[in-house]
């Protein structure tokens, strides 16, 4: 694990403790850890091993145990001294968490042993700082794995259509349908342009009906652009991403996604850059005969101690 990652991340924990009875944003957690906002989430979860969210969830029930164990004050002063939004989050979310009301904890005081218990482990949970030996799980082998299908490529700038779907990432192929209608229109096929999946958002932390995702196609330098309600325009910002070659059901790409945020990107020499990844779809799943998609996932990256060699799309 990158001793830098794990840096980063104590301090992102330890503002968390010290903020959390205020209102906290992934922008700001991300802000403050120096990582790009678009990747920011899924790296903390890989090392930290829940969400931002649910951290500081977690930070805040622990921290409302001693009100009402050890004060008079009313259950509504508690979960706002505690950074709930309403008394309502806080009775759910409690309840989701220790199994118990907040209602039934403060009755039973602070002779409910089996609270005490799952406290007292949260607690060493929580509020153990990282370390970096601990975190250091990666083998030689795995680690050679990774070099052998990961590759370090530099792509231009693209302008592309798009059109934008909101909803599952499982049905995509709306957006691309209308994409590609749009497409044939104009005589842009996969032999002379780039067709590019652009997942906006982590399903970790947005509601799967809230995710968004741009279906794209690469334009020819002299295309005429004229925006219509559903195809609109764009530019892909260039600059080096790593290459991961992904051939299986459409499904899976999502562990594609979360085997390289956990695995190798913390272990790389690489940060995460503040740009989308970029999916290049290279086959239409319902002509494949297994029925598999074929995507070249291209990770944003910044920074390393050793040049790599650089390869244009």
């Amino acid at each position: 694990m990158n001793n830098e990652y794990v840096k980063r991340m104590n301090a992102v924990i330890q503002y968390i403790k010290d903020n959390s009875s205020e209102r906290i944003t992934l922008e700001e957690l991300a802000e403050h850890s120096n990582f790009s906002k678009f990747h920011f989430s899924r790296i903390f979860t890989s090392i930290v091993g829940v969400t931002p969210i649910a951290y500081v969830n977690q930070v805040r029930l622990h921290n409302s145990i001693q009100y009402l164990t050890d004060s008079d004050r009313t259950i509504l002063d508690i979960s706002q001294l505690c950074g709930f939004e309403s008394v309502t989050t806080f009775n759910t979310a409690f309840k989701k968490f220790y199994n118990r009301t907040p209602s039934e904890v403060r009755a039973s005081g602070s002779n409910n042993s089996n609270i005490s218990l799952i406290v007292s482990n949260n607690e060493k949970e929580l509020f153990h700082p990282l370390n970096y030996d601990e975190h250091r799980k990666i083998s030689h082998f795995l680690r050679r794995i990774w070099d052998m299908n990961v590759t370090i490529k530099e792509l231009p700038a693209y302008e592309v259509a798009y059109v934008r779907h909101i909803g599952s990432y499982l049905d995509t192929h709306l957006a691309w349908s209308v994409l590609g209608k749009w497409a044939n229109e104009h005589q842009l096929t996969p032999m002379s342009q780039y067709f590019i999946g652009i997942s906006l958002d982590d399903p970790a932390t947005v509601e799967e009906s809230e995710c968004r995702y741009d279906a794209c196609i690469t334009l020819p330098e002299d295309f005429v652009k004229k925006n219509t309600d559903v195809v609109q325009f764009k530019t892909l910002s260039g600059g080096t991403y790593a290459l991961y070659n992904f051939y299986d059901t459409v499904d899976k790409l999502a562990i594609a996604y979360q085997s390289l945020f956990d695995q190798w990107l913390p272990n790389s020499e690489y940060d995460s850059d503040d740009r989308p990844c970029l999916e290049f779809c290279m086959n239409d799943p319902a002509n494949d005969q297994e029925g598999k998609c074929k995507v070249e996932l291209y990770i944003p990256i910044r920074g390393c101690s050793k040049s790599p060699l650089l390869i244009t799309k």
